[in-house]
């Protein structure tokens, strides 16, 4: 039986995702090879390549040719630094909003002066900060939705300087302005694809401020210039991000899906409200569309609630481990099924006391 998968990542794929890509492991287009052994420079995997980059700029609606998408090696956390290595000069201004964020900060410091506009630390990130200024520097660094902290963003502030945002847990979730950004990363196994491989939207006017001498394989102007293939690419992660964003594009892309998902976030987050054993964690006005955090308020139920969603066949519900509680990650595959018997659950614990 397929589990109601709400881990924060890895999470779950389509159906049909999973059976496309089950499928070309054994064989890829009927060509007798596998998507795991065909070459990364044949006429099969190059095609694939494009099509994925093609795609991410399509569903962003960055089709303006003053964008290049990328799909690079090393997750989320290689953009921390590679960012940084590429475009930090002098200074940088970041918004800290969670551990995520943090990471990014401690890497870009080996590289320049960091100005922490704003932290919501003092309340463990359960908020977005809000009224900050940002200096004059080189780019201003967010992070656009908090996984750990069930936080999001639900508008970016105008800034005069480049704007880079880690979007890894929420990207494609709903419609936004793309274009507002300069440079956009994300790892790719919450709403793009599988782990190993991460997504890079940037503006081709922004390569003009790299003025250094940066190594090959941090440099993003290499990577455009092979076109996401200067070494060997992760070929069957680059191929699953392919069929996911296929699929999204199928289901009506992103106006569609931030339709569901909306519905998904408002059915878990009333129960939440509702049901007197719970309570949320982040403050209801940033409030995570992906991640909803909640706790029991008496922890001695917490066996009897454990068994209950486990035994349903509900997996990835345990929140993170420097916060505890409960974490319901909703990204675009979940089926609002999924939250349905979830609450479900939540409701049937409170009948039983």
């Amino acid at each position: 039986m397929k589990k109601h998968n709400f881990c924060a990542g890895p999470c779950t794929l389509p159906q049909s995702v999973f059976e496309q890509a089950a499928e070309a492991v054994k064989n890829y287009n009927n060509n007798g090879l596998s998507i795991l052994e065909i070459s990364h420079r044949s006429d099969a995997f190059v095609a694939v390549m494009e099509e994925a980059r093609a795609l991410a700029l399509e569903l962003a609606d960055l089709q303006n040719k003053k964008y290049e998408a990328l799909f690079l090696h090393g997750g989320a956390s290689t953009q921390f630094l590679m960012t940084a290595y590429n475009f930090l000069d002098k200074k940088a201004a970041y918004l800290d909003t969670g551990v995520w964020s943090s990471k990014a900060i401690k890497e870009a410091e080996l590289f320049g002066e960091i100005v922490q506009v704003a932290s919501s630390k003092d309340k463990n990130y359960n908020y977005v900060p809000k009224n900050y200024s940002i200096p004059n520097a080189d780019y201003f660094h967010c992070t656009s939705n908090n996984t750990i902290y069930g936080t999001q963003l639900k508008d970016f502030p105008q800034t005069g300087i480049p704007v880079f945002c880690d979007m890894s847990s929420d990207i494609f979730s709903k419609k936004i302005d793309y274009n507002q950004f300069d440079l956009i990363y994300a790892g790719a196994q919450k709403n793009i694809g599988t782990a190993g491989t991460a997504l890079v939207l940037i503006k081709k006017e922004l390569l003009k401020k790299i003025n250094k001498q940066v190594p090959s394989m941090l440099s993003y102007q290499t990577h455009i210039n092979r076109k996401s293939m200067f070494n060997t690419p992760p070929v069957y992660a680059v191929y699953v991000a392919l069929l996911n964003l296929k699929w999204l594009k199928k289901q009506g892309g992103i106006t569609a899906i931030e339709s569901k998902n909306r519905k998904k976030a408002a059915l878990i987050y009333k129960e939440i409200d509702r049901n007197p054993l719970f309570y949320g964690f982040a403050e209801k006005e940033d409030r995570s569309m992906m991640n909803a955090t909640f706790f029991l308020k008496d922890k001695n139920l917490s066996d009897r609630f454990d068994h209950l969603w486990q035994k349903a066949g509900i997996n990835g519900l345990k929140g993170h481990r420097t916060i505890g509680g409960y974490r319901a990650s909703m990204y675009n595959a979940l089926p609002i099924e999924s939250v349905e018997l979830l609450v479900e659950k939540m409701q049937e614990l409170e009948k039983n006391i």
